[in-house]
């Protein structure tokens, strides 16, 4: 198992247990999907940021942010890691720019 899957497992498990006293998940997932949504959109902000005028280990450390927050947003939906790597396999091989104008249509 990875290491996105298995943040991916605990994720899961914070969700369900719902202890928000003792876990960041479950406060978040006790405050809402628009909460959620906003800290994971702040997180890639925060890379975006990092990547324009930070470090190399800034960008790091807030690209772990964005990734640990849209599990939780995943998470939070019921759509599992594997059905996100299933797209980027079917989109493999495939022009960026070509991929973007099949979504346009």
């Amino acid at each position: 198992m990875n290491t996105l899957s298995r943040l991916e497992a605990t994720i899961a498990e914070r969700l369900a247990a719902g202890e928000a006293s003792t876990s960041y998940v479950a406060q978040l997932h006790a405050r809402g999907l628009p909460v959620i949504a906003r800290k994971f959109g702040e997180e890639a902000v925060e890379a975006t940021v990092a990547a324009l005028a930070g470090s190399r280990e800034e960008l790091a450390g807030e690209a772990a942010d964005v990734l640990f927050h849209l599990l939780v947003l995943l998470g939070e939906k019921g759509v599992p890691l594997a059905d996100v790597l299933s797209e980027l396999d079917r989109r493999e091989g495939t022009s960026g720019l070509e991929e973007k104008a099949s979504r346009s249509n």
